[in-house]
């Protein structure tokens, strides 16, 4: 048993997502969104790394050395497995980890809108799960990974950096492969995807030009494709993907995507109210033929319109999804407001009136 997975342990019987170690600090944790110090000695940088490279595979710590960053996933048996990221900084060296939960959280578990296991049972197409870092989406992910694992009787191949949740095959075939360690790249695993027979293809991260156009390639071709990106709406997603590529191709790639685009899934974490955690609010976004068309169009600008008339097909604007968390008693009104689109509608419920300075 190495040194730091008493810090797992700890971390995990308080029920917190992340552990933050660097030197010149003392241990941090994030529970329910918040950060609290440990009681603990000051880390300082030999001591650290010492306690860091112990669960350090060999040519991560050579990456790291060389880069002054790396990641990758380590296990706990019997506890739970941790996304880890090493960093460089003004006094030594850092380190966060993730948590990943043994079990997989089912989309009724995570109380997550039905439409997602519609959508997860489509033939062919891209999903794309955004927003921002820290935002849940590869709990959401790994959830829809799971109903279609129970549901479907087809081959899934995930690529990601690193492997998180560890999907054990129920119905299907499942392989999972670690950018790094199984693969070069995203882009590379992605090229030879296509000859792997796969039905659902889930990429980690879109992060360059190349793995978006591969990942938009292999929905075309009849696949199945889930996604992640950094965005934190639909119409920002669409504009992200769009503005990767080079002015004179991207008339091609908006008819592209308007073509293969299933939905687009936008999350917001909130601390909840009525027991410890936390509670993600989604915008949803369908393809349907008028959003297709103000793709091809270039009238980005017009699709909240749509989301906002939209609910019979599945659509939800954030605001709403908030509004709803709201009357419930999910979430508190001022946390609201501040994470609200629309703040106006939020002032109601407010105990006394505030000015958002960034709208002035």
């Amino acid at each position: 048993m190495a040194q730091i997975d008493a810090f797992f342990k700890m971390m995990h019987d308080l029920g917190a997502s992340d552990l933050h170690l660097t030197s010149g600090s003392q241990p941090i944790v994030r529970l329910h969104g918040e950060l609290q110090r440990i009681k603990y000695k000051v880390l300082e940088t030999a001591e650290l790394k010492k306690l860091l490279y112990e669960i350090t595979p060999e040519h991560k710590i050579k990456k790291f050395e060389e880069s002054g960053d790396v990641d990758f996933a380590y296990e706990v048996p019997g506890l739970a497995r941790y996304r880890a990221n090493y960093f460089m900084h003004l006094k030594g060296i850092g380190a966060v980890f993730r948590e990943i939960p043994s079990k997989i959280q089912t989309i009724d578990d995570l109380g997550l809108p039905q439409i997602l296991k519609r959508l997860v049972m489509l033939p062919k197409g891209i999903i794309l799960v955004t927003g921002p870092t820290g935002s849940g989406k590869s709990t959401t992910l790994a959830a829809m990974v799971d109903y279609a694992n129970r549901m479907r009787k087809d081959h899934i191949l995930t690529i990601e950096d690193p492997i998180e949740f560890v999907h054990k095959p129920v119905n299907c075939l499942i392989n999972q492969r670690e950018v790094g360690r199984d693969t070069q790249s995203f882009s590379a695993a992605l090229r030879g995807a296509l000859r792997e027979d796969p039905d659902i293809i889930l990429v980690g991260e879109m992060r360059d030009l190349e793995t978006i156009a591969l990942a938009l390639e292999a929905a075309e071709t009849g696949h199945l494709v889930l996604a992640t990106l950094h965005t934190i709406s639909a119409p920002k997603t669409i504009d992200r993907i769009i503005e990767v590529f080079p002015g004179d191709t991207q008339a091609q790639i908006r008819s592209s995507l308007s073509e293969s685009l299933r939905a687009i899934i936008s999350q917001t974490l909130f601390k909840r109210l009525d027991r410890p955690g936390r509670v993600a609010a989604l915008e949803i976004l369908i393809a349907t033929p008028a959003v297709r068309n103000l793709i091809r169009e270039n009238k980005i600008y017009q699709i909240n319109s749509v989301i906002e008339t939209g609910k019979k097909y599945g659509m939800m604007s954030l605001d709403e999804a908030i509004l709803e968390l709201l009357k419930q008693g999910i979430i508190s009104p001022q946390d609201a407001f501040n994470k609200a689109v629309h703040k106006s509608k939020f002032r109601e419920y407010l105990s006394e009136d505030e000015v958002d300075f960034t709208e002035v």
